[in-house]
């Protein structure tokens, strides 16, 4: 079966469509956050790419956007890792082999930068994202429950 669809480097004219699913990824950030993380983004080349599928039509179905982090990075063993920051697919085109498309842009990109390992997380109760970080390849290194203390108000 032929891909009906494309996966390529995100670019300025994406930011709306892009910004579309970043807000069903993550609900609870204000909705006009996402368009200034996107050129964010686009500004550093060298340390932050997002890569998009879009389908038959054009239209943005899925994404992958990933920095280089040389600060500690839980469950990696090397300095600067490539971190996958986010990773969405339209629900009605998982299982397709987009997700898996969007992170080997991603794996290419790392690599490219000299990165020997892709580092990325998930909550400890999205079980799908870990079944599909496992179809693709990642291992599951350590699980941690974050906690704070509020010194004042």
């Amino acid at each position: 079966m032929t891909a009906t669809w494309v996966v390529r480097r995100a670019q300025a004219g994406d930011a709306r469509p892009w910004a579309a699913l970043r807000e069903v990824l993550w609900p609870e950030e204000d909705p006009s956050r996402h368009l200034d993380d996107a050129a964010d983004i686009l500004g550093r080349p060298e340390r932050a790419v997002a890569f998009l599928a879009f389908d038959e039509r054009g239209a943005a179905i899925g994404f992958a956007e990933a920095t280089l982090r040389s600060d500690y990075v839980n469950g990696t063993e090397s300095s600067p890792v490539g971190f996958l920051e986010g990773w969405y697919v339209a629900p009605d085109k998982r299982g397709t082999g987009i997700g898996r498309a969007l992170v080997t842009a991603v794996e290419r990109w790392t690599q490219q930068r000299g990165c020997a390992e892709l580092g990325s997380d998930a909550l400890l109760d999205n079980v799908d994202s870990h079944l599909a970080h496992a179809a693709c390849g990642f291992e599951e290194t350590e699980r941690v429950v974050y906690f704070r203390k509020r010194l004042q108000d």
